[in-house]
């Protein structure tokens, strides 16, 4: 780990955290937090072998509509069923995925003071009755699953801000680290489209706002105001990670060209110059703003024209990580090959 990726997480952690004993301008929080969220997700993204499963342009056509059926959905479950019955469920969801998403999240920095074999030796766990079903694991999974057991069960019993925050700041990491758009055509057909997804359902309708204020679960991130109407803002983790896995793909196009990240600042410019203006606009109306409609159109155009300015709109259209993935395979075949003969 670079030192600046140490100090972003120790910035990351230090300002969740800072709150609690000092009084953080809400608006200053979440630019920042979401800001080094981004920043940390991405290079984490970049692994030594490139992303074997990516998604497809169909995929990404699909999301939108998907998503609108998910919110749409709950929209309704809110509407017909007691909310606290639909949140106790959600919680239970929650706390699962929780656990998962945290004990991944800071398995890198504790598994390096752990015996090297509870690293590398894989535990197989079948489900009673049903042996088809199993699980893999390995010791330091299970030492980084106990903290993390810890915080779900004290936001499923508290509902407190900072465990809310860690948890999704959590899915945010693992989420701009795990998923790979492949290539940016299919990024920005991704990003289009949630960019349409997020003005209708925000402007044209109360159902994105509404879903959010009743939704009791890790899918936001809430800032402490000193307005006691109004005790805190929040952002959608949808505004940190969707922007986030197209900042991710161009920083791993610089990477898998050996240059300096040269697109990826300016794929990330983008995105604190988007939020910064979501938050001028919202603070001007007072009034709930789709972030997308500001994020999406200066990430990719910031993008567009660096490499517009450099010449390499090729280059940039043309990469896609699933033929880098095969290639990839193929070359370590080929090795193994030439080892056996």
């Amino acid at each position: 780990m670079k030192n600046t990726e140490r100090l972003a997480n120790l910035a990351l952690a230090g300002l969740t955290l800072a709150p609690l004993v000092v009084k953080v301008d809400p608006n200053l929080n979440v630019i920042l937090t979401a800001c080094l969220a981004v920043y940390v997700g991405c290079y984490r993204s970049v692994k030594p072998t490139p992303p074997s499963e990516t998604m497809s342009n169909e995929h990404a056509m699909r999301f939108p509509f998907i998503g609108s059926a998910m919110l749409l959905s709950l929209f309704l479950l809110f509407k017909f069923l007691s909310k606290d019955l639909v949140n106790a469920v959600l919680t239970c969801y929650f706390f699962v995925l929780g656990i998962i998403a945290l004990s991944a999240t800071i398995l890198p920095a504790i598994k390096r003071f752990l015996p090297k074999h509870w690293n590398e030796d894989h535990i197989i766990w079948r489900f009673p009755f049903f042996r088809s079903f199993e699980i893999e694991f390995t010791r330091s999974q299970i030492i980084a699953g106990i903290p993390g057991t810890f915080f779900c069960a004290w936001y499923a019993s508290q509902k407190h801000w900072l465990a809310n925050n860690i948890l999704g700041l959590s899915f945010c990491v693992q989420g701009i680290e795990m998923l790979s758009l492949g290539s940016f055509k299919t990024g920005a057909i991704l990003l289009a489209g949630l960019f349409v997804y997020d003005i209708f359902w925000v402007f044209f309708t109360p159902v994105m706002v509404s879903v959010a204020k009743s939704f009791d679960a890790p899918i936001k991130l809430l800032f402490p105001t000193a307005d006691s109407a109004r005790p805190f803002s929040m952002l959608g983790l949808g505004d940190i990670v969707i922007p986030g896995i197209f900042v991710a793909l161009a920083l791993r196009f610089d990477v898998s060209r050996g240059k300096e990240s040269q697109y990826f600042k300016s794929a990330f410019l983008g995105y604190i110059g988007g939020l910064v203006l979501t938050i001028v606009v919202m603070n001007w109306f007072q009034a709930a703003q789709p972030a997308l409609l500001y994020i999406v159109p200066a990430v990719i155009g910031f993008l567009a024209a660096h490499c517009i300015w450099n010449g390499e709109v090729k280059q940039l259209l043309e990469f896609d990580e699933s033929k880098t993935a095969v290639t990839s395979q193929e070359g370590t075949d080929n090795k193994s090959s030439k080892k056996v003969e």
